[in-house]
């Protein structure tokens, strides 16, 4: 069941300084157990499920406000929410929720079990994803989290009922995802960062509710992004997740 905590949580991450990722990474390193790794566009935060059965939970702490792109510091960012729509008090800067209302269903999904993993640099070309998988040093975790989990579930798509499983969907995966989700997939193209993280195993990418992202105009509906987290509290606790492999490329 929402609850006004819930949305509480939500205005809390996206009143967060959107010129650093610094705040939502903080906040997520200080759950028990993390892994934090790397500096600048290069990091991430990972926190380890504790369910035998589980998923991986992803979302970016970034945003194209940030000042690694040469934005100014902003500081404080304030929000306004009216009619169930939540946008930026700051006409001259977006909203930020691509990807900071991620993040939050990340924070209210924390104790289901499920691994979390925050990235950086998403929207710098998942610099972040990438150094996990790539950098040695890495190894450990690139080989966990495609070894480990069942699937992995990105927060991180605009609009309200879509979902994207770009080039690391199978038929199976996707005709699994209609069913529990009632979403559907609008095309395959582009990326993020579960295609660079997704090499043994599959993985999606499920609306949040955010709108006209990348612009200062950009606005989420709250009771889009309410019935996210509501699918997904309800189909996380399903005690037997199946697993679905990504197959090896072919050439």
């Amino acid at each position: 069941m929402i609850t006004s905590s819930h949305v509480d949580v939500l205005k809390m991450f996206l009143e967060l300084p959107v010129e650093s990722a610094s705040p939502i990474l903080d906040i997520f390193k200080s759950l028990p157990g993390v892994i934090a790794r790397g500096h600048g566009l290069e990091q991430f935060v990972y926190v380890r499920g504790l369910r035998p059965n589980k998923a991986l939970l992803v979302a970016h702490a970034d945003t194209v406000w940030d000042t690694a792109y040469g934005g100014p510091l902003r500081g404080e960012h304030p929000v306004i929410m009216a009619e169930g729509v939540i946008r930026s008090a700051d006409p001259s800067v977006g909203l930020g929720a691509d990807d900071r209302a991620g993040c939050a269903l990340l924070w209210l999904l924390r104790d289901m079990g499920h691994s979390l993993l925050i990235t950086h640099g998403e929207e710098h070309g998942a610099k972040g994803s990438r150094w996990l998988m790539g950098a040695v040093g890495n190894e450990d975790l690139a080989q966990e989290i495609n070894s480990t989990h069942q699937f992995m579930i990105q927060l991180d798509r605009r609009n309200g009922r879509d979902f994207k499983c770009y080039s690391v969907g199978t038929e199976q995966f996707r005709s699994y995802l209609q069913e529990v989700t009632g979403y559907s997939e609008p095309d395959r193209q582009y990326s993020t960062d579960i295609v660079v993280l997704c090499r043994d195993v599959t993985g999606v990418n499920l609306s949040v509710g955010y709108h006209s992202e990348h612009t200062p105009q950009e606005y989420l509906c709250l009771a889009e992004w309410t019935h996210t987290l509501e699918i997904c509290q309800t189909w996380l606790a399903q005690p037997a997740l199946p697993r679905f492999d990504r197959p090896p490329p072919t050439y």
